[in-house]
């Protein structure tokens, strides 16, 4: 049971070498990114019914769809 993962409140940790920020700034942001925690916080940004959650999701599905299809005709 003792998982790296199983506590919620250990955040990211990257380590930084030779003193660059820079690198250990992307490293980061990707992890967040892949992560998808910026996306779960813009959606906890306000109340959203299930109504407009599964009309968000099938306009996101189109636009999926139609993408994969451009790139199928090129």
């Amino acid at each position: 049971m003792d998982s790296k993962n199983d506590n919620p409140l250990n955040g990211f940790k990257v380590p930084v070498f030779n003193n660059d920020i820079g690198r250990a700034m992307r490293k980061l942001k990707k992890k967040i990114l892949e992560d998808g925690i910026m996306q779960e916080l813009r959606e906890r940004e306000s109340f959203q019914s299930k109504g407009t959650k599964r009309r968000m999701a099938k306009m996101a599905a189109i636009r999926r769809y139609k993408k994969a299809q451009s790139k199928r005709e090129d």
